[in-house]
């Protein structure tokens, strides 16, 4: 049976539910519901109760037992029976009461249910006098909390004005926190907006080892980015829950190390000045027993307030009382300042009287005693002087005398040899001593000075200084204690010692005046006759002066070896007519540029001195063909150019370059030799579009290089042809500087094959340009005018990084990849460093680098390049001679240099099958029968017909490359191969 609670309790019906679970906890039920169950028992024994009541969406049983639940009973039935077991079910209230659930066998329902019916009244009364209980406590509690933290705000409040230091206030602010709840862990952090700081002026913490540091505890503010209590402070909202899903939600990074321990609740709220956020105050817990609900949130919100109010008015007053003490002090020194000045102006307006006072003594014609003894006054009205006296040193004597001398004990002081006493202590030292007896005494003992006459109890000297050099001492002395002197009065002493110095000075000039103004008039007439004779050498020294100026400007403008005009001059003359021509068209002009044919061979055979003779000849006879409108210059080595000037027609300067050749072509006798020359001539006419000098000089170099081409002797015009193939290169060249900025260079990977198995021994790496307009270029269309601008190193060291970087995406352990290496690398110092160090940074192992090099590279400094290539091989680089059997093929630099693989020339290997192929096929027998005897690997390059590749592996060669075994790959083709 199930029986609802009586109409009674429907008065605590609102309470009922969520909040009647506690007070149903607490209340004697229990005991109730098993004496009612006892009672029951007597007449029906096998009886079950059991009290109900629904929360949320499940049923929660209070007391007793009893198989049936009220969910089982559908709505609106009030009776229902069970094969066995007979019970009741009386519904009562709505679906969040309690019910009363008995079963019973055999029992007469009607009985049975009145009994259930009383029983169900006396818990009606019992709960609603729990529940009446519980609701009192609960006020008790509320009004006792709210009496807590109406002390607690008084507290604070009273913090505030109170004269307690700030670290102690925060201390008893952290106490009363804790009175109100849990705050073990409590700390404060306060902004400093002018130095981007978070200060934390409190810090308590059981478990965060920052907290037991003295200094007060400060965080830069973008240091701190990232905790929870930066983020309160910069958004202003309050914080409560875990800490590390706190800063899950709130989007910062997890770091114990760097914001302290993981908390297991935190509770973080804002301290605020109006609108702005100036701090946070904060608690948190690690016990998993101590939580923070909304009740602990309000609580510490409220709080807040009042400790930003305690903490505004704390700094306020001390803010104010900074202020008062700091105008306290500015009051107080001001004071002293202007006590001191007046002091200082009252002692001015002395010293001034006695400097004037010297001064006038030292223009008066009084003589020396009297000048004394007025000093003696002066120096009196400015400081003790009752014992004063002055010595002077006469360096010639090194003799000592008191000029003036007043003394209460020594009437009388007798001139002396410098021996150890205070005077001449001062005259050695240079500066101004002040001394008490201990000082003389010590000075004494280390056997500095020793005592004259009367022992003084203080003692002032100071030296009397003209041209810095120590003349004298002035001196004053004490024999009492009832004055001693001060650093003042050495401080004032010295300052007058300076005037008195300076009035000694004029006194001792006034006396020598008149002999040095007779010496003088010796010196004059002796100057007078040395400046006349200074005047005579000077006059010889700028002639002389202006001959070498004008050889100096001759030898900067002209070649020493020919006395021909030299560059610079030929530069302004060209400047002169470009600008003359600009103006005036009709007035032109022409260059001719030549240099001498075979002129190294003849230099290198018969030595450079008769070369040096033969430039001279040369230039005679340039000079001669030329005549007086044109200018002849020596721009270096055999180069030779001349500027023609008022040029009417192109024939009068062709005229020119033909006299110039048929001379040239006339034996030399030179040095008992006769030597045979020609020249080649590039001659280029004005045009307007010249604007520099260079300009002109370039054009005729090219058209100096055109007649060369032609077959020497001989000239050539520079025309459009040549200016459009001029302009062409300079196109290319920047096209190539360009590419090498945007890195459009790139390898393309040739694989050299082992012929008997098939097999890729390696790569070769070529050089490809990938141009933006024109598709991938072959070195062929760009690689001579890449070195003849010096851009061939470069795009060498960027393929080189290139190869590097991309040969580990396909390069298997025994294979290798094969670089091409000129011959400016080979004349490169640092070119072995470089190269291992981009392998190291590369992580590319050295054994599988092989470098490719030619015979005309090698034998222009040999020496040089098998030192270089021995570096190489030293940590593993293999060297690799292409294009063998086109150069020098000489058995003996196979040995020079440590070669370990010939790479055979392909013209070589393309007359394989023609019907000349005879001396060809010798030719490649002999190179591989070399490479096995000197243990070199043998490549045959340049594959292209199933019978070549059958005739150079019949031969013996082990390794080929070319079209017929692989085509040059792209870095994408090689990686898809290579899988």
């Amino acid at each position: 049976m199930t029986m609802r609670l009586p109409e009674a309790s429907q008065s605590t019906g609102s309470c009922v539910s969520e909040e009647l679970l506690p007070v149903l906890e607490g209340s004697r039920l229990p005991i109730l519901l098993a004496s009612a169950r006892a009672h029951l028992a007597v007449r029906w024994p096998d009886t079950h109760l059991a009290l109900w009541q629904k929360a949320a969406n499940d049923w929660v049983l209070h007391a007793g037992q009893c198989d049936a639940r009220p969910e089982m009973l559908p709505d609106g039935v009030s009776f229902f029976c069970m094969p066995k077991i007979r019970w009741q079910a009386v519904p009562y209230a709505d679906e969040h009461a309690l019910w009363l659930v008995a079963s019973a066998s055999e029992a007469e329902s009607v009985e049975f249910g009145e009994s259930l019916s009383l029983l169900a009244r006396a818990l009606s009364v019992r709960v609603d006098a729990a529940v009446q209980l519980a609701q009192l406590t609960s006020a008790v509690d509320q009004l006792a909390k709210a009496e807590r933290l109406q002390r607690a705000l008084y507290a604070i409040t009273e913090l505030a004005g109170s004269d307690v230091e700030l670290p102690d206030m925060l201390a008893v602010i952290h106490r009363i926190v804790g009175e109100l709840m849990y705050a073990e862990n409590f700390f404060i952090a306060l902004l400093d907006a002018e130095r981007h700081l978070l200060r934390f002026p409190y810090f308590r913490d059981t478990e965060d080892s920052w907290s037991v540091r003295d200094a007060e505890r400060v965080l830069d503010l973008a240091g701190s980015r990232g905790s929870l209590t930066e983020w309160v402070i910069r958004h202003g909202e309050t914080l409560m829950g875990p800490s590390r899903d706190l800063q899950h939600r709130v989007g910062l990074a997890l770091d114990d190390a760097k914001y302290g321990p993981q908390s297991v609740d935190w509770l973080g709220v804002p301290l605020r000045r109006g609108e702005d956020i100036f701090g946070a105050v904060v608690v948190q817990s690690y016990d998993p027993t101590y939580r923070y609900g909304d009740d602990e949130r309000a609580l510490l919100g409220y709080v807040a307030q009042h400790i930003s109010t305690a903490l505004e008015r704390r700094f306020a007053r001390d803010s104010l009382e900074r202020h008062v003490a700091e105008r306290t002090d500015e009051l107080r020194i001001a004071n002293l300042a202007l006590r001191d000045e007046i002091q200082e102006r009252h002692r001015a307006e002395r010293l001034q009287a006695a400097l004037f006072r010297i001064a006038e003594l030292g223009s008066s014609t009084v003589g020396l005693g009297a000048f004394f003894e007025n000093l003696h006054l002066v120096v009196s009205d400015l400081l003790h002087a009752t014992n004063f006296y002055i010595a002077l040193h006469d360096v010639d004597s090194d003799m000592l005398s008191f000029p003036y001398s007043v003394d209460q004990h020594d009437r009388q002081r007798e001139p002396r040899r410098l021996a150890r006493g205070m005077t001449e202590y001062v005259l050695r030292e240079g500066r101004a001593v002040l001394a008490d007896r201990a000082v003389i005494d010590g000075l004494s003992a280390q056997n500095e000075v020793q005592s004259h006459g009367t022992h003084a109890r203080s003692w002032l000297g100071v030296p009397l200084i003209c041209s810095d050099q120590v003349v004298g001492v002035l001196a004053v002395q004490s024999y009492d204690d009832s004055h001693r002197y001060t650093p003042r009065d050495q401080e004032l002493l010295t300052f007058v010692s300076w005037h008195i110095a300076n009035a000694l000075e004029r006194k001792r000039a006034a006396a020598s005046l008149q002999s040095a103004y007779a010496e003088l008039e010796v010196r004059v007439e002796q100057r007078t006759e040395a400046l006349y004779a200074a005047n005579r050498d000077l006059r010889e020294q700028i002639a002389e002066r202006e001959r070498a100026e004008w050889q100096l400007r001759h030898a900067a403008l002209h070649d020493p070896l020919t006395g021909l005009p030299n560059r610079t001059y030929l530069m302004a003359r060209l400047t002169e007519s470009i600008a003359r021509h600009s103006t005036h068209p009709e007035q032109r002009y022409a260059v001719l540029f030549l240099d001498l044919d075979r002129f190294k061979v003849v230099n290198d055979s018969v030595g450079h001195l008769v070369g040096d003779e033969l430039l001279k000849e040369a230039g005679a006879r340039i000079a001669a063909n030329v005549g007086r409108r044109g200018t002849i210059a020596r721009l270096g080595g055999d180069e030779f150019a001349v500027l023609v000037d008022s040029v009417r027609e192109a024939s009068e300067v062709t005229d020119v370059a033909e006299r110039i050749i048929l001379a040239m072509e006339e034996p030399f006798r030179v040095v008992g030799k006769e030597l045979y020359s020609s020249t080649s001539i590039g001659v280029v006419l004005a045009d307007s579009h010249y604007a520099t000098p260079a300009e002109i000089l370039r054009d005729a170099d090219v058209a100096l290089y055109r007649a060369k081409a032609k077959g020497r002797r001989c000239y050539a015009l520079f025309d459009d042809a040549l200016r459009q193939k001029a302009l062409h290169q300079l196109e290319l060249e920047s096209q190539l500087r360009r590419a090498l900025q945007r890195g459009e260079f790139e390898p393309f990977y040739q694989p050299i094959i082992e012929l008997e198995s098939g097999s890729v021994a390696g790569f070769e790496a070529l050089l490809r340009w990938r141009h933006p307009s024109l598709g991938m270029l072959a070195p062929s269309e760009f690689l001579t005018q890449a070195e003849e601008s010096g851009l061939l190193e470069a795009i060498d060291w960027l393929l080189y990084e290139c190869v590097f970087a991309q040969i580990r995406q396909f390069l298997q352990p025994q294979q290798y990849v094969s670089i091409n290496v000129g011959a400016r690398h080979l004349r490169s110092a640092s070119f072995v460093a470089r190269l291992r160090d981009l392998l190291a940074s590369s992580d590319v192992p050295a054994h599988q680098l092989q470098i490719e090099v030619t015979e005309r590279s090698l034998f222009e400094q040999p020496e040089f390049a098998s030192d270089l290539l021995e570096s190489l091989r030293g940590f593993g680089v293999r060297v690799a001679l292409d294009d063998f059997g086109t150069g020098y093929s000489s058995l003996s630099y196979l040995h020079q240099f440590p070669i370990q693989v010939l790479k055979i020339d392909r013209s070589f290997v393309d007359a394989i099958g023609r019907a000349d192929a005879g001396s060809a096929l010798a030719v490649l027998n002999a190179i591989c029968v070399l490479g096995q005897s000197l243990g070199m690997d043998v490549v045959a390059e340049g594959i292209e017909t199933r019978d070549q590749w059958q005739t150079v592996r019949e031969l013996g060669c082990r390794f080929g490359q070319g079209f017929l075994l692989a085509t040059p790959q792209s870095l994408q083709t090689t990686c898809c191969d290579s899988k």
